[in-house]
């Protein structure tokens, strides 16, 4: 009898990965996963309707095979420089009579925070509350039981384009999936990677992806800021490609066999096939970090700009961390320190049992991240969602509804 899964689906720019959980005795416990190439989707954006239907349909059957189970639903990634992130503020007055906060006032203060002016074409994908604030005592995480008679929330609120999000969700459909829930890709990225000490203390968190970067800020354990910037491995690729006048394939095999080097590693010449593939010529470790360097760092300086905009100054950020495909590049670690002038580590999966070697791996944070932070819409560090089984499922029946 296997016990209840939960799936989840990165439909990504390089490749589509699908990944199966399980409820074990230690909790949730990976069972299947399965990869196939992503031809219909450039920056978080499908661009082919059926190569990304084919690639879903691929990547899904070989989880489903290794896992031994039927997936019929989804927690889908997205991503794209559609996304947007805002902060918003919401108050209610506590409806018990004896003037304790019930779950039902939770509801409708999150509920509150949510009316934002919306354009027409975009829709809210996440409403996560950082913090509460009973009758003005504020940093509370779980006001439930707590005796007040105004209760306030702080809401980081991600909204998405529609036509983007319909288009990624028609692929999903039509690969005969239903889609349990949107999640932010690095969202689901930091539920792999981060510690809950980490997104206390203030962290920054990069997913480098083939088509885009996503950022993640944390502070006193919630999302502060997320934004995406429409740059990732691919076009270091695609550099490559040009730099050293050969073929995409060629240039993707160089870059993870050499990446961006360390200026005091040794200068070293290595053998690059022509673009037609008949001859090979020379080239050398110096000439590729004159290539790689200045677009990785281009990338961070990028992201940095995007995060000295829009998070307050004042705010004290502990480390980088660096996740996705992009995060294998060697020697990426001291050109993040240089931009950002902070510790800096590369974010491994972590944090739920099943995972093999292959699986610990920075590319397939995300995936493994929708299954963690899928189910409960991230808010597994307030207690209100530990509770009682009774009291998870409305939540669970509530978060239902802060998806759509």
């Amino acid at each position: 009898m296997k016990h209840e899964t939960v799936a989840g689906l990165d439909i990504g720019t390089t490749k589509t990965c699908a990944v199966v959980a399980a409820e074990g005795p230690g909790g949730l416990e990976i069972i299947g996963y399965g990869e196939a190439p992503s031809l219909g989707m450039r920056k978080g954006v499908v661009t082919d309707l059926e190569e990304t239907i084919k690639s879903i349909e691929a990547a899904t059957e070989k989880a489903e095979r290794m896992a031994g189970v039927h997936i019929s639903d989804v927690y889908v990634a997205i991503t794209g420089e559609h996304i947007r992130s805002t902060n918003n503020r919401a108050v209610v007055a506590v409806q018990n009579e004896d003037r304790e906060v019930g779950i039902a006032d939770v509801r409708r203060v999150v509920d509150a925070s949510k009316i934002i002016n919306l354009p027409a074409d975009r829709q809210i994908i996440h409403a996560l509350p950082r913090y509460f604030t009973v009758d003005g005592q504020d940093g509370v995480e779980d006001p439930v039981g707590m005796a007040g008679g105004r209760l306030e929330v702080d809401t980081h609120i991600i909204t998405g384009g529609t036509s983007f999000i319909t288009n990624v969700l028609k692929c999903v459909h039509r690969a005969g999936l239903e889609s349990a829930g949107l999640v932010f890709e690095p969202l689901a990225s930091s539920a792999a990677t981060l510690l809950s000490e980490e997104k206390q203390v203030g962290v920054v968190l990069l997913d480098i992806g083939g088509g885009t970067t996503d950022i993640a800020v944390y502070s006193n354990g919630g999302a502060i800021y997320t934004s995406t910037i429409p740059v990732g491995g691919s076009i270091l690729t695609n550099d490559i490609s040009l730099g050293l006048k050969t073929t995409t394939a060629e240039a993707e095999q160089i870059k993870r066999a050499y990446g961006a080097g360390t200026p005091d590693s040794a200068d070293r010449a290595f053998p690059v096939k022509t673009l037609d593939g008949r001859a090979t010529k020379e080239a050398t470790t110096a000439q590729l970090r004159q290539i790689v360097v200045p677009r990785v760092v281009e990338t961070f300086r990028m992201a940095k700009s995007k995060i000295v905009e829009n998070v307050p100054r004042d705010l004290v950020l502990g480390e980088v961390v660096i996740t996705g495909g992009g995060a294998r590049l060697t020697g990426i670690e001291p050109l993040a320190e240089e931009v950002f002038g902070l510790p800096v580590r590369v974010g491994l999966p972590g944090a739920v049992a099943g995972l093999t070697d292959a699986l610990k791996q920075p590319e397939y944070a995300t995936a493994i991240g929708l299954v963690l932070f899928g189910p409960n819409g991230g808010l597994e560090n307030h207690e209100y969602v530990k509770r009682s089984p009774s009291v998870f499922t409305k939540i669970r029946s509530w978060l239902g509804d802060l998806w759509n």
